[in-house]
C-alpha cells in the first residue's frame, strides 16, 4: 500500500518551533513534488510549502522566511522546519506528494497533523 505517514505536530508557544516529517512508503519508483498543505477551521486548505526532485522551492508569503521545506531522497521523506510560530499558523497540515509507481503517477495525502500554537 502507498501513503504517506506524518509527525511531528503538537502544542507550542507563540514564537516557538516545530518540525513535521512525512514518510512514503510502498512501491514507489520515483517521487516528483512533496509538499506542505495546510487548513485552519472554516478555511480552505492551502499550500505552505513544495519541493521538486530538483529540490527547488516554493513558499507561501505568510511562510516565508520562517519556514523550510527539505526532502531526504534516500528516505523518501519531506521535512518542514517552522520557526517564530504565529497563533495564525494553527491549523492541521497535511503532506502531499506525486509519486510514480505501478499503475503510473498518482497523488498521495497524508492524515494530516495538527499544529496549535497558543499559550
Amino acid at each position: 500500500q502507498v501513503q504517506l505517514v506524518e509527525s511531528g505536530g503538537g502544542l507550542v508557544q507563540p514564537g516557538g518551533s516545530l518540525r513535521l516529517s512525512c514518510a512514503a512508503s510502498g512501491s514507489i519508483f520515483s517521487i516528483y513534488v512533496m509538499g506542505w498543505y495546510r487548513q485552519a477551521p472554516g478555511k480552505q486548505r492551502e499550500l505552505v510549502a513544495a519541493i521538486t526532485s530538483g529540490e527547488n522551492t516554493n513558499y507561501a508569503d505568510s511562510v516565508k522566511g520562517r519556514f523550510t521545506i527539505s526532502r531526504d531522497n534516500a528516505k523518501k521523506t519531506v521535512y518542514l522546519q517552522m520557526h517564530s510560530l504565529k497563533p495564525e499558523d494553527t491549523a492541521v497540515y497535511y503532506c502531499n506528494a506525486v509519486v510514480n509507481g505501478i499503475g503510473g503517477n498518482r497523488e498521495l495525502w497524508g492524515q494530516g497533523t495538527l499544529v496549535t500554537v497558543s499559550s
